[in-house]
């Protein structure tokens, strides 16, 4: 399963995504309304068993805004009903395994690759946008317009976190690259970036305090008053999770240059969704961003991804300190850089070779993705395509 050659990349990438996840964890663990420590728990362990079972090589699992935000209406509905809440995600994830029995993943080759392209173009620029605020030193959180708008009024920069942003990011542009295959860039940053903000500029925005402590295993409930809102809101919760997770593996095939395993891929997510319901952690998927910055990071196999969940169990352990004092705005230069490279470029030059209709549906699902919603641009994406491709055949 793993090479010897690619263990050091593998460690390289698993560190960085880590550093990465960590911060988005907690964050989609209080958007859900369970805490934040609930999303640290998930991305440990849907982001182990994901890696450990799962059929993409260098797929990095855990939390994610589409599954985050299906699992917050799920909170406010049954409020403190924690046991019944966490068997909905059990239920969530023996879908997700029958889904990966039956075949069904099969059929997410079906994507076009304007698609695909526009789609990774858009998480491209959405990882730059958000990462402006971050920069000069705050959290601006909501859709992309509330976080352009946001930017605009800001006054108050915080000087000692945009420098470091910046010497990170201009660290990361005169980089050789042949330094990469000794120590990637992204782990010179982040030594950089805390050195600075310790010795120099001290008043940089840091990840500061890091929730610890184990989760406790959680009791299966159903009623059957409740049983059909809990297999419906498990069944979308699944098919969500499974298609953000076969998205994020054709995303990565393209990356990589090579093809990932559909159904084992959704038997591997199951059953990290499975494990996370029963010790109360959130549900997650294939992350985009987090998968992108492993690839980038030198994350060759599956160990990239269980090494970042081993990482982000360390840090739950006692190790916290040691990732409290990284600067935000380090990590902000980091993932801008990465949007850059992730952005579509060879798609982009090429137009002059690709149909007008393809060109401009790419440029439509760009739009959706970023301001919009991500699995809404791949939807329309996907039945546009189709549609004028019929409305191609029956007017030649």
């Amino acid at each position: 399963m793993f090479k010897l050659n690619h263990i050091k990349n593998d460690f390289y990438g698993g560190i960085t995504t880590a550093v990465v996840a960590l911060p988005l964890a907690l964050a989609f663990g209080v958007t859900s309304g369970i805490g934040a420590i609930a999303g640290l728990w998930g991305a440990i362990i849907l982001g182990f068993f994901a890696a450990l079972f799962g059929g993409t090589k260098n797929q990095i699992s855990g939390p994610t805004s589409p599954m985050t935000i299906v699992m917050s209406g799920i909170v406010l509905t049954y409020h403190n009903e924690l046991d019944l809440i966490f068997t909905i995600v059990v239920l969530t994830g023996l879908i997700q395994i029958l889904f990966g029995i039956l075949r069904v993943g099969k059929h997410i080759h079906f994507v076009p690759s304007p698609v695909i392209s526009g789609f990774v173009t858009g998480i491209g620029c959405i990882i730059i946008i958000i990462q402006f605020g971050p920069m000069i030193g705050h959290q601006l959180h909501g859709k992309i317009f509330d976080i352009l708008q946001n930017l605009m009024i800001i006054n108050d920069i915080n000087n000692d976190s945009l420098i470091i942003g910046m010497i990170g990011l201009f660290i990361l542009l005169i980089y050789p690259k042949r330094f990469n295959k000794i120590i990637p860039s992204p782990l010179i940053c982040l030594l950089i970036g805390v050195l600075l903000s310790y010795y120099i500029f001290t008043n940089a925005i840091t990840l500061r305090e890091i929730p610890v402590g184990f989760p406790e295993l959680i009791s299966f409930k159903m009623t059957l008053s409740k049983a059909p809102f809990m297999f419906f809101s498990a069944f979308v919760l699944a098919l969500l999770g499974s298609i953000d997770s076969l998205i994020t593996s054709l995303v990565a095939d393209r990356a990589t240059n090579t093809k990932h395993n559909s159904n084992k891929e959704l038997i591997g997510q199951g059953i990290g969704n499975t494990i996370s319901g029963l010790f109360g952690a959130l549900p997650g998927a294939g992350a985009t961003m987090r998968t992108i910055v492993n690839i980038k990071s030198g994350g060759k196999t599956n160990l990239s991804g269980m090494i970042h969940a081993l990482l982000l169990l360390a840090v739950v352990l006692g190790l916290a300190p040691l990732f409290e004092i990284i600067p935000n705005s380090i990590l902000a230069g980091i993932l801008i850089k990465i949007g850059w490279d992730i952005i579509d470029w060879d798609y982009i030059k090429n137009f002059k070779h690709e149909r007008v209709t393809d060109y401009c549906l790419m440029l439509f699902v760009l739009f959706l993705t970023v301001f919009i919603d991500l699995i809404i641009a791949v939807f329309f994406g996907i039945v546009l395509y189709w549609i004028v491709n019929l409305i191609n055949r029956k007017f030649k």
